[in-house]
């Protein structure tokens, strides 16, 4: 199974920078900055060309990630278990992970995807930034009774 952790791009800040949480109206309605926008098109343009039709796609909710997906031109579902602060484990339930058959494309946040890629290469959680706008994709496979997740590429839009 192949899970691709897509970061929505740059993002407005919040309006209310002090008072402001992740998850809140305020923050669901942040939209992409023109250099978010570029962002999501290189980077939509770049996994197009790499993904196979069967693949499934899910968003965040949030403006942010639906307007990065957007970009894709491919069907996709939004998802509350991908809203921002959502559970690692919830996310990989979702996708059927390492089960699944068909390619996933999750479009969401930070700190949830990165904690998705710390827990599947056995890192602290700590460990794994995933910058705005960058994926990771990621493979299991059974090397004989092993089990292993492979990193097969990591991108960010400005190295495409």
């Amino acid at each position: 199974m192949d899970l691709i952790l897509w970061r929505h791009a740059e993002a407005h800040e919040h309006p209310d920078l002090l008072l402001g949480a992740p998850g809140d109206s305020k923050d669901l309605a942040r939209r992409l900055t023109s250099r978010g926008e570029k962002q999501a098109s290189r980077m939509a343009a770049w996994l197009d060309r790499q993904l196979p039709e069967g693949a499934r796609v899910f968003s965040s909710p949030a403006t942010r990630c639906e307007q990065t997906v957007m970009a894709l031109d491919r069907k996709f579902k939004l998802r509350d278990e991908l809203l921002p602060e959502g559970d690692p484990l919830d996310l990989l339930e979702l996708v059927q992970w390492p089960t699944g058959k068909s390619p996933v494309v999750v479009v969401g946040h930070q700190p949830t995807l990165g904690r998705v890629v710390a827990r599947l290469l056995g890192l602290a959680e700590e460990d794994c930034s995933v910058k705005k706008g960058a994926l990771w994709w990621l493979r299991h496979r059974e090397r004989g009774s092993t089990s292993q997740t492979v990193v097969v590429t990591v991108q960010t839009p400005e190295l495409l």
